[in-house]
């Protein structure tokens, strides 16, 4: 199974909802408080977001966290990366690897294909669009030839 972690789950809420309000510069207390995230796994992803170049923190009474760019110009490939790592489903797709089955792999350039895919399907989502709400049924990527492919989100 590919999952996301945790910390990573909660980044993108944080970052979300940060979003959702331009206006304002919210401290950790408030974000915690506002998400119904806890406060320590919410002061050290904003530590986190802030060392990695998508946060700005303000000092001051009126201090808090801002995000360092608008919220479109954020795709959700570039958060998870912050938080995560590098984006890749294998540990053969990273040049360097060092599996010993590499040379002669009959699925890596696969492999590497699916990785683009899925990369190429995050960073076509931006933060502003996290923003908002999915219609009722929508494709959620495109593959190869440009055909939708994949889950269909319905009502509930």
């Amino acid at each position: 199974m590919i999952r996301i972690t945790k910390q990573t789950d909660y980044g993108i809420v944080l970052l979300t909802h940060l979003a959702s309000q331009p206006e304002r510069h919210l401290n950790a207390p408030e974000l915690a408080a506002e998400t119904q995230l806890p406060l320590p796994m919410v002061s050290k992803i904003l530590k986190l977001l802030v060392r990695e170049g998508l946060l700005l923190s303000h000092r001051g009474v009126k201090g808090g966290y801002s995000l360092t760019r608008p919220p479109g110009e954020i795709t959700m490939a570039e958060i998870i990366a912050c938080l995560e790592g590098p984006i890749s489903i294998t540990a053969c797709i990273d040049d360097g690897s060092d599996c010993s089955h590499e040379r002669l792999c009959p699925v890596r350039s696969n492999w590497q294909r699916i990785n683009a895919a899925v990369r190429g399907a995050l960073e076509g989502i931006t933060l502003a669009e996290m923003t908002h709400p999915l219609p009722a049924v929508q494709k959620l990527v495109t593959i190869g030839d440009g055909r939708p492919y994949g889950a269909q989100l319905r009502p509930i």
